[in-house]
């Protein structure tokens, strides 16, 4: 119906509400699984007065029309106006959090319109939709008390205080700020805001303020005449801050020509849909209001199931100032019936075969039949498809390509599943379809054949997917959503709001299997998916998925996605029930788009740097090997272990051989150092040949046919999930393992450069895990030598061999350096004395003298064994868990491999967590510094980042890059040692390192 004058328009500022609510109430969490919901009762109390009780308060009348109008986040058009507007917000209170998501869904459950607009706050748009109803000649209430909406208030515009049951209109302005609501802003513009950062004129506060306008009539003629301002400071005060009132009037006065998706006639208020409603509150286990509810509506709460809800952190939150890299992230657990621990780390008894079969039952059970998936091929029914996704607020979504590839892999085709409100009774509640896009006819041969008939042109179905994707309202569940992310984004589509279940599976079991689909769905739902072989063959006959029958495809394809939702629904809950909601929220998720983002920048290497090491590596090759024969007595192939053992074992008789399952005797890479540590200098040399040709083949002579065809950069890909420990791995090409402690890495690092205009920099933490140790386990003297700046190795070695710092010779150091990382490590005395080149025993007794100089040292090994022991897993500082399960094997060696990896876990674990939070906390660094298009981060490498830098913003970056490295770990954790960033800037990355 459209709107009309006598209208009356109810203009919620639901941000308001949201914080209004919180802090009105005492802390209330969900019993079934201790989920923080005092904001959303209160939201929602709140919300069922307004709307059942409105003609009984002040205003006197019940709406016609009414909105919930919500922040879409902190950047606005006013950051790019003042970029320290708000910036001395904090994060949102740690419970608040996850109940941002939750009230946008309050709000839909209640039938109401749930709008917000990228770019712009709640205000504007409840500017702009006042100023359109009165122009119409409709009556607006906007239902808040903020003072900076005060600005609109008019004979037709009122603004009402639902807590203190007050309506504000002209008269309230006045008789609270001294002028009437057209001068707010001239006022607002003087006095600043320090809750937002808004500068104003220092001095000059409200009454101040409200006396300059009453004598010179605005603003502007205030500062035309500001030279008569009798008092000098006053005077001096405005004249040098003329500047920043004129952006301080930019920032208070608010838009009224907001773009809005949803027309005043939308507006109108619907009859309630109590069913709807009760079914949000039951999920919610608000009781009392679910009761009054169903008593409005007449309906039977009892036989309502609860709905099942989503509770997001992130994007999807939409928290008002929320920081991606910000402090927690609080639930993500999903709504539903599950039983749930109420204690965090404690389950609740529940068996996690239980938990899965309660979480499923709602959408099918485990069942998954094949036979239902279907093929979407028009873009009716695929908008028809989309639109029910983003109405359930939750979708699994998968791509399907010609390539391993992210970056030159082109889209064939993605699946959906959702779940399915109009499945029967006992029928699988999740439907999944495949939409094909890019399959071909023909049999693989260089022409490829023709564009296989029945699919949606590319670019219609993109665009209509586009809105989902981007929506950050509707979760998408994805498995190794990096790789979906980064084609998407080369189809100019940014995934907003998601899940990954390979990451959820890498948070609670990391050490206890692998993490891809096939083993999730096998381990958690019992099913065997259908393999990509099967559907795309193998060997010579093995076809890219373009070829593969559209029909087997969908099979494929929307089994992936309907196995996909089922993990998500049975696993998710378990980061709630485990107590591990926070470290994958704060260390997985908010990782996936900067490592997408620096995957896709990649790097520039300088392919005649590495054609000339290529030979300089072959020429030594060749040298090692004319030594390597002439210690051997003959000629033979360097690179048959079968041949090597049999010089060294069989012809030389070395001892300590072994023989393999194949009978072959082992000249693995520690065989071979043995023997070197024991004097023979054939197996040294080997080792050394080893290195070289390594080098050569892994990085000189392959590094060029990674180079990208059209961006002319290498685009190195990044695994969140493949160690036990949380440490990235790199591959395709691997730059985590080039050496650079040895002359030839080094040089291989000098192939590795910047574009003109830039230079490389490299932030590197500084003995970040002897840090960790130091804070982690109890040695004073540690501590106070990080705090003093004092060289970690020449104290340690002081201590141990009562040698002054002062003047100490390098071998000295050497040893005691060697001590240090060893003992992270859970180094033996065999492991020590090959190092050092000394006997055992002496390496023995240099151990024995550690832990007794730092005793601390010893019981954080023996507490960590125990809890190993007790529990199978170790955590690092920010929780993380290591899994162990074989650390109780009566196997000796296993059992001894285990407990060196617990002990070192948490030290290299927490490492690794602190550069993953540093990395999620580095881009909007530099965007609140005004550099994120000029400073781009490029690589991670254990301990070391690299960006690319324009030249004259290097200067701007390193103390930003610094500062966020070494703040990282807070303020989840408070550091007893501080951390230290070393940093230098290059032309290539061996300079800069």
């Amino acid at each position: 119906m459209t709107m009309k004058k006598g209208d009356h328009l109810f203009l919620v500022d639901g941000s308001g509400f949201i914080f209004r609510a919180f802090h009105a109430l005492p802390a209330l969490t969900r019993k079934s699984d201790g989920l923080p919901v005092g904001a959303v009762s209160g939201f929602c109390n709140m919300l069922w007065k307004l709307l059942t009780d409105a003609r009984d308060t002040s205003v006197g009348v019940t709406p016609s029309h009414l909105a919930v109008i919500f922040d879409y986040s902190s950047k606005t058009f006013r950051k790019d106006i003042y970029p320290e507007y708000k910036a001395n917000r904090s994060a949102p209170p740690e419970d608040l959090v996850p109940q941002f998501g939750l009230i946008r869904q309050a709000t839909r459950a209640f039938n109401l319109p749930c709008i917000e607009t990228e770019g712009f706050e709640a205000d504007d748009i409840i500017a702009t939709y006042a100023r359109a109803a009165e122009a119409i000649g409709a009556d607006v209430t906007i239902v808040s008390s903020d003072k900076d909406l005060m600005q609109l208030v008019t004979p037709n515009v009122h603004m009402y205080d639902s807590m203190k049951d007050k309506q504000i209109g002209i008269p309230e302005v006045i008789e609270k700020w001294g002028v009437p609501p057209e001068k707010m802003i001239d006022l607002q513009s003087l006095t600043g805001d320090s809750t937002d950062n808004i500068p104003g004129i220092p001095g000059i506060g409200p009454k101040t303020a409200a006396q300059l306008l009453e004598e010179y009539g605005d603003l502007d003629t205030l500062l035309a005449r500001a030279e008569e301002i009798k008092q000098a400071k006053r005077r001096e005060n405005i004249l040098a801050g003329r500047n920043l009132v004129q952006i301080s009037r930019q920032l208070v006065t608010l838009r009224t020509d907001v773009p809005l998706d949803m027309p005043l006639d939308a507006l109108m208020l619907e009859k309630q849909d109590g069913p709807k409603l009760i079914a949000f509150l039951k999920a919610m286990e608000f009781t009392s209001l679910t009761r009054r509810v169903a008593e409005a509506c007449d309906c039977d709460a009892s036989a309502i199931a609860p709905a099942t809800l989503v509770v997001e952190w992130g994007e999807a939150a939409h928290g008002p100032d929320l920081d991606p890299g910000a402090e927690p992230q609080a639930s993500s657990a999903a709504v539903s019936p599950a039983p749930l621990a109420s204690t965090p780390g404690k389950t609740d008894g529940t068996k996690p075969d239980d938990l899965a079969a309660a979480r499923l039952e709602a959408f099918g059970g485990k069942e998954i039949d094949r036979s239902r998936y279907v093929t979407i091929r028009d873009l009716p029914t695929l908008t028809l498809w989309l639109s029910e996704a983003r109405e359930s607020g939750l979708v699994a979504f998968d791509t399907e390509t010609n390539s391993l590839d992210p970056m030159q892999a082109e889209l064939v085709g993605f699946s959906l599943a959702l779940q399915d409100n109009s499945s029967t009774p006992g029928a699988s509640a999740i439907k999944a379809a495949y939409i094909p896009l890019g399959h071909r006819t023909g049999h693989g041969d260089l022409l490829g054949g023709g564009h296989a008939e029945g699919q949606i042109p590319m670019a219609d179905a993109l665009a209509a997917l586009k809105g989902l994707l981007e929506d950050p309202a509707v979760l998408k569940v994805a498995q190794n959503l990096k790789y979906d992310y980064l084609v998407m984004k080369r189809y100019g589509i940014t995934l907003k709001s998601f899940d990954d279940t390979m990451l959820i599976s890498y948070v609670l079991e990391a050490g206890q299997g692998t993490h891809g689909m096939d083993a999730l769905s096998e381990r958690w739902l019992g099913h065997t998916p259908i393999t990509y072989k099967e559907v795309a063959g193998s060997g010579k006959g093995a076809v890219t998925f373009d070829l593969v029958d559209i029909d087997k495809a969908t099979a494929y394809a929307a089994e992936d996605a309907d196995v996909t939702l089922r993990l998500w629904l049975v696993m998710k809950p378990r980061l709630a029930a485990m107590g591990l909601t926070r470290v994958y929220e704060r260390l997985e998720r908010p990782l996936v788009p900067v490592l997408a983002h620096m995957e896709a920048r990649g790097i520039t290497i300088d392919r005649q740097i590495l054609s000339r090491l290529s030979g300089e590596l072959a020429q030594k090759a060749a040298a090692f090997e004319d030594e390597i024969y002439e210690l051997a007595g003959e000629r033979f192939n360097v690179g048959s272990p079968k041949q090597l053992g049999d010089i060294l074992f069989g012809k030389m008789g070395l001892p300590g051989g072994s023989k393999t399952k194949t009978g072959q005797w082992s000249t693995s890479a520690q065989v071979l150092e043995d023997l070197a540590a024991q004097g023979a200098p054939l197996p040294r040399k080997i080792v050394d040949w080893r290195q070289l040709t390594k080098l050569k083949s892994t990085y000189t002579d392959a590094l060029p046919g990674y180079v990208h065809p059209q961006t002319k950069r290498v685009h190195t890909s990044y695994s969140l999930a493949s160690t036990t420990t949380g440490r990235l791995s790199s591959s395709e090409p691997n730059l985590q393992n080039i050496p650079v402690r040895t002359a030839e890495g080094r040089k291989i690092r000098t192939a590795f450069i910047s574009t003109p205009g830039h230079k490389l920099l490299s932030a590197d933490y500084s003995q970040i895990e002897l840090r960790v140790l130091a804070h982690v386990a109890e040695i004073p003297q540690l501590r106070q030598a990080f705090a003093d700046g004092v060289d970690i190795h020449a104290m340690t070695a002081s201590e141990m061999f009562g040698v002054p710092v002062e003047g100490m010779p390098s071998e000295v150091r050497r040893r005691a350096k060697a001590i240090n990382f060893g003992i992270i490590y859970g180094i033996s005395a065999f492991g020590l004395a090959n190092q050092l080149s000394i006997e055992r025993s002496e390496a023995g007794d240099y151990i024995k003298r550690y832990f007794e100089r730092f005793p601390g040292i010893r019981d954080y090994m023996e507490n960590t064994k125990a809890f190993a022991r007790e529990h199978g897993y170790v955590e690092t500082i920010f929780g993380r868990r290591a899994h162990y399960p074989e650390i109780k094997s009566s196997n000796p060696s296993m059992r001894a491999f285990n407990e060196r990896a617990a002990i070192n876990a948490p030290i290299q674990g927490s490492a690794a967590d602190i550069i993953r939070r540093a990395m999620i906390q580095i881009e909007p660094a530099l965007e609140k510094a005004g550099l994120s298009e000029r400073v781009r981060m490029l690589l991670q490498v254990h301990d070391e980042l690299i960006f690319e830098v324009e030249d004259d913003a290097v200067d701007a970056a390193m103390p930003v890059i610094t500062a966020t490295m070494e703040q990282a770990a807070m303020p989840a954790v408070a550091m007893r040692v501080p951390l230290k960033v070393d940093a230098r800037a290059a032309n290539n990355w061996d300079e800069a390192h």
